[in-house]
């Protein structure tokens, strides 16, 4: 099974890793940016999401996938949504001065468009990402 990977970033204050696992599942909506919206269109079923807080935390926090692909957004057109499972949350949080520091993640997206709610990650970003957080 080809699986991809992504990170998606949520100002903690308006919506939370906690307010995301108390509901398990939850519509990813309101990305208003075009390559973001196009990210969310390639997410397929079971891709692998690191939940990313931002604002003064700074942190990739959880763990989630795809549960939903893409489909049309209620109430706004030519926009898109995806439904994200939440999958734990991690033992102990990666921040962004962690990622930073670690060379081999230096190509990541998210320090090149850091504007992204929503962006892709390899699937050895992915791994060390997860190593780092044990």
């Amino acid at each position: 099974m080809n699986r991809n990977y992504w990170m998606v970033k949520s100002e903690p204050n308006s919506y939370s890793w906690e307010d995301f696992e108390e509901k398990g599942v939850d519509i990813w909506d309101g990305v208003r940016n075009y390559q973001a919206r196009n990210y969310l269109k390639e997410m397929k079923l079971k891709d692998q999401v690191l939940f990313y807080h931002s604002g003064k935390e700074k942190a990739v926090v959880g763990l989630a996938e795809v549960s939903t692909e893409a489909y049309p957004e209620p109430n706004a057109e030519d926009w898109v949504a995806v439904d994200l499972k939440a999958v734990k949350k991690l033992k102990s949080s990666v921040s962004l001065a962690a990622i930073k520091a670690e060379e081999r993640l230096s190509q990541l997206p998210m320090l090149k468009q850091s504007r992204l709610s929503v962006l892709p990650v390899s699937k050895e970003e992915f791994e060390l990402l997860i190593k780092m957080a044990q």
